[in-house]
């Protein structure tokens, strides 16, 4: 499937995308450097969750693959069952036994192991908002039973079915798919007002803490 027409993304858009991403990089790296401290310490005493700080696995956005960046979550016996198996960390993270200390505590509760996915963003690879990258083989599943829109546009860090989750009655396909057709219909400042809701949002949700619980 061939890319979108450039007025998916309008200049303002993307200019949030850097300038945001840019300026929450800057604000967030004091917090990246006490997560590599406490996740060094973690590997210093727990053998088992010693490894690579950074994870990186193939993601889709508009169409292309790329390496999304996190900070690793997974104990470095479940990341050798995970390519054994050919799967992804997204089904391996539900799992607590498969987590180190860092990711179950602190990582995951916040989502923190996603901010250098905020890197992803600068390199053009994401946007701040979108439907969330996923790896190609639940790409392929879900264009399956007849869902294109992951091909459409660039994926994003956070998005509106993030923000919604688990409010009864709220499809994420749906949600997914109402973006993307807002990028297509809507004028440049309501979509990036819209974009500017929904990092707000995603921050209030961080700050709850409602990632997963273990």
């Amino acid at each position: 499937m061939s890319a979108p027409e450039s007025g998916f993304y309008p200049l303002p858009k993307r200019l949030l995308d850097r300038l945001a991403a840019g300026f929450l990089l800057f604000l967030v790296t004091p917090l990246l450097v006490l997560l590599g401290i406490c996740m060094g310490l973690d590997m210093l005493f727990v053998a088992q969750d010693r490894g690579d700080w950074l994870y990186r696995e193939r993601r889709l956005s508009r169409g292309r693959e790329f390496d999304l960046l996190k900070l690793r979550t997974l104990r470095s016996s479940a990341l050798v069952e995970m390519h054994e198996a050919g799967g992804h960390a997204r089904l391996f993270e539900a799992e607590a036994e498969n987590l180190t200390w860092a990711g179950r505590h602190l990582l995951k509760r916040w989502y923190l192991d996603e901010l250098p996915q905020l890197w992803n963003i600068l390199r053009g690879d994401m946007s701040l908002v979108g439907p969330r990258p996923w790896p190609p083989s639940m790409v392929a599943d879900q264009e399956a039973s007849g869902f294109h829109y992951r091909r459409l546009v660039a994926a994003g860090w956070t998005g509106p079915a993030q923000v919604r989750k688990g409010v009864p009655g709220v499809s994420f396909a749906d949600q997914d798919q109402a973006y993307v057709e807002a990028c297509r219909t809507w004028p440049s400042s309501r979509l990036v007002l819209y974009d500017l809701s929904i990092l707000w949002q995603t921050i209030r949700t961080l700050l709850r803490g409602e990632g997963l619980r273990f």
